[in-house]
């Protein structure tokens, strides 16, 4: 009798890098590589313990990046360099496009829309703004050292996340004003939200702020 053929095993290699253990800056690039897959724990702590409006639809339009990079993969069909062990398209490189989306998204919620409100000071948004950048470039460059990308894969991807961060902006500055049937973008959204509790205060405050001064208000009434 004969026994059972076995089915081909198939590797789930979300978190799966090549790089040359002999060398520091591939070990670091590898590392950088996984940054996206932290950004999206990040994205959904942030959501879950604020459920701030500006987070879900920052993540929304973080999603919609993705689905625009799949769909270019898909059209343009451009291989990946020669040297390399992974699957699938490389034009447009969708870590550059990632990461370039949440640098100037971020940047814009900072400088354009007074993320945090009068109490987060200029210092902080520069600064926050200045690691985001860097963080964006550095995985972008990774892909390219890792030999995951040529760098104009990785140049045509940033700059697809810098585009579809503007385009998003706009559109959910548009779509918080735009009324339909009476009621305001953002409007429809609370409501929408109002079972999940969803708010919409980041624009004007600091949560982490606003959260201490509420805990100690807390705390002197029990005393």
């Amino acid at each position: 009798m004969s026994s059972p053929v076995e089915p081909p095993l198939a590797s789930l290699s979300l978190t799966h890098v090549y790089y040359n253990p002999n060398d520091h800056l591939s070990l670091l690039s590898a590392w950088l590589a996984l940054l996206p897959q932290a950004m999206m724990v990040v994205y959904a702590t942030t959501i879950f313990c604020t459920r701030e409006l500006e987070c879900l639809l920052m993540f929304a339009g973080q999603l919609s990046c993705e689905l625009v990079n799949f769909v270019l993969k898909r059209v343009v069909r451009e291989e990946r360099p020669k040297l390399l062990h992974g699957k699938g398209y490389g034009m447009p490189s969708s870590h550059a496009q990632f990461s370039s989306y949440f640098f100037l998204y971020l940047t814009l919620l900072l400088l354009l829309r007074n993320l945090g409100g009068l109490r987060l000071p200029n210092w902080r948004r520069y600064f926050y703004v200045f690691a985001a950048l860097i963080g964006s470039v550095s995985v972008a460059v990774s892909r390219i050292y890792l030999n995951y990308h040529t760098p104009k894969q990785v140049v045509v991807g940033y700059l697809a996340g810098l585009g579809w961060a503007m385009v998003w902006f706009i559109a959910v500055r548009i779509g918080r004003e735009m009324k339909v049937a009476g009621r305001t973008g953002r409007e429809w959204a609370l409501w929408m939200g109002e079972y999940l509790w969803v708010r919409d205060r980041c624009l004007g405050e600091d949560l982490i702020v606003e959260g201490w001064e509420a805990a100690q208000v807390r705390e002197k009434k029990k005393l």
